[in-house]
């Protein structure tokens, strides 16, 4: 065989010289090769923030072919198309254009249905990754930051799907538009005023879809880019977490790298996400504005909600009493308006965005996290978002009581008071049920670790003396279970001194020792090295009858039980 090398084709020159003139003249090279070596964890719930990302880019993608043929106009016109229902029918442009992008428009109607099923995929995605970001504490120190920024989009991504379903100017997107224009009326004193400059006068008005386009795919879209790329800014600069495991602290990255593992991945994650959105749009109907007609404000039909993700605020307003009406002089204060569209989502949102600065409060804990949290070892937090999904998942279903009422042939007033009900006792059973469920499984945990595995297999002496046989954990099994920190409820100083004064600062401090108190009083410690060591010599005498599990046992010392893999990780960067 030949020593010589094959000399370069011309496509190989072409590419390296244009390279050399970019890294020149960019200095692209440098971010390349950073890039290139940045290490990545691999875990398939890393995937959901990509999702997000994968459908916001379908929906830029569809967004500007349908820009193209909407008319984002109130004038009121009559359609003459090849649907024959809507023959005739005084509709506004912007429902006649709909109606034509659908059936006129070579491939419309799949980019409309593709939009359509990529936003709710979007909201879907943004909210499973909050999910996953929220049960595993990747918020602490240093991503509080990047914890409001994604809480932000998720905002965002609210407004982008209101604004847009609410385009078309059907019966449906009519209906939701008249129950903001009331949550809008019932703010006091300036309530009117308000309706007034969003409608462009008396709702509806002429002005509100050319205002809502341009919120739309200007606005809107405009933010969400900027936030993303500050979401994305900021993951690189603190880089990515990680779950609990042998051989993963604070201070590495165990994964794979960006080039060439990481970047395939991201490539076929991105096909996958797009061609399921494509089959769901090509085979599943979305907002068949055809069969809704054009709004008009005097019918109102059952069935009529909006996209789920806004549907908690239908069900809201639909379990409120209305006696919390009041006149006060001239004014109407409308509280069955103001305190489920307003006033609770506030506060819930408000508690929700602010959630990582009280949990830092109530724990004093000033460190870095890079190593996420198993939710079995924060019991209150676990326990705090699963209510919060009940009582979510409790609205979602009040939007829908007609359709429940309908379907299953129940009384929609029972229905509407097993809900009120509900939306008290439900998220209060499900805390208190997931914190001892978390509770319960850190003891098997503890049980795990001191005695071992139950094999089933029970062994008699001599003496008559009968034992069950365990099966020792192996050595990284036993550091995913004690690797966790065990948090104490702070301890504060007297309210006085020595001399009987009393001390500045007191009344935070006592604040801060009831929030922990309220987070952590209730836990199980991890197994120290001296109780390890102890039950290893509780052991001994059944020491010929244990199962040799063929691993080296971890290493106790005065003081931790010792990362199996911790030798392992010499580049401390990845394994």
């Amino acid at each position: 065989m030949s020593d010589l090398k094959t000399p370069p084709t011309r496509t190989a020159k072409a590419a390296g010289a244009t390279a050399d003139y970019l890294d020149q003249r960019t200095g692209i090279g440098g971010a390349v090769k950073f890039f290139a070596r940045k290490v990545f964890p691999d875990h398939w719930s890393f995937f959901l923030g990509e999702i997000a990302l994968y459908s916001f880019v379908t929906l830029l993608i569809s967004g500007v072919f349908l820009t193209l043929f909407f008319v984002p106009s109130m004038a009121e016109t009559h359609y003459e198309g090849p649907w024959p229902s809507m023959n005739g029918v005084e509709m506004s442009e912007a429902m006649a254009s709909t109606l034509r992008l659908s059936f006129e428009v070579r491939g419309g109607l799949l980019m409309r249905q593709i939009h359509h099923w990529a936003a709710l995929i979007f909201m879907a995605s943004i909210v499973v990754h909050m999910m996953r970001v929220f049960f595993t504490g990747a918020f602490r120190k240093p991503r509080e930051i990047n914890w409001v920024v994604g809480f932000v989009l998720m905002i965002l991504g609210l407004a982008a799907g209101f604004s847009g379903y609410s385009l078309p100017d059907d019966v449906l997107s009519g209906n939701g538009l008249r129950i903001t224009d009331g949550v809008v009326k019932a703010i006091p004193i300036l309530g009117s005023f308000l309706s007034y400059f969003v409608f462009g006068g008396e709702f509806p008005g002429h002005d509100l879809i050319p205002r809502l386009f341009t919120v739309h795919i200007l606005l809107v879209p405009g933010l969400i880019l900027a936030l993303v790329g500050l979401h994305l800014f900021l993951m690189v600069m603190h880089k990515h977490t990680q779950y609990p495991g042998s051989g993963r602290t604070n201070s590495n990255v165990v994964g794979f790298p960006a080039l060439p593992a990481y970047a395939g991945k991201l490539m076929f994650n991105l096909f996958v996400v797009f061609g399921v959105i494509a089959l769901m749009a090509g085979t599943m109907s979305i907002n068949p504005v055809w069969n809704y007609g054009p709004y008009d404000p005097s019918p109102v039909s059952a069935g009529a909600q909006p996209d789920w993700y806004m549907l908690f605020l239908e069900g809201a307003l639909r379990l409120m009493p209305g006696q919390t009406e009041f006149m006060i002089g001239q004014y109407t204060l409308s509280l069955n308006v103001l305190i489920p569209a307003m006033i609770v989502p506030g506060i819930l949102f408000t508690l929700l965005a602010a959630y990582p600065f009280i949990e830092a409060f109530a724990t004093g804990d000033k460190n870095e996290h890079h190593v996420l949290d198993r939710p079995r070892n924060r019991p209150f937090r676990t326990a705090f978002g699963v209510s919060l999904l009940v009582a979510f998942a409790i609205l979602v279903l009040a939007g829908s009581n007609d359709l429940i009422a309908t379907h299953f042939h129940l009384s929609i007033n029972d229905i509407t008071w097993a809900f009120r009900v509900l939306l008290f006792v439900g998220p209060w059973l499900s805390f208190v049920i997931t914190k001892r469920v978390c509770l319960g499984l850190q003891r098997k945990d503890r049980e795990l670790v001191l005695h071992g595995h139950e094999t089933g297999r029970i062994v008699r002496y001599a003496s008559g003396e009968y034992i069950e046989v365990h099966k020792p954990l192996d050595a990284h099994e036993r550091w995913l279970r004690v690797q966790h920190e065990a948090v104490r409820p702070l301890e504060i100083e007297p309210a006085e001194d020595s001399r009987g004064v009393r001390r500045k600062g007191y009344r935070t401090d006592r604040l801060r020792q009831r929030l922990s108190q309220m987070f952590y009083e209730d836990r199980v410690e991890p197994v120290t090295p001296a109780e390890l060591a102890a039950a290893h010599a509780a052991h001994g005498g059944h020491a010929d009858h244990e199962i040799d599990a063929s691993h080296t046992p971890v290493q106790v010392g005065a003081g931790s039980i010792t990362d199996p893999a911790s030798e392992t990780t010499p580049d401390g960067r990845n394994r």
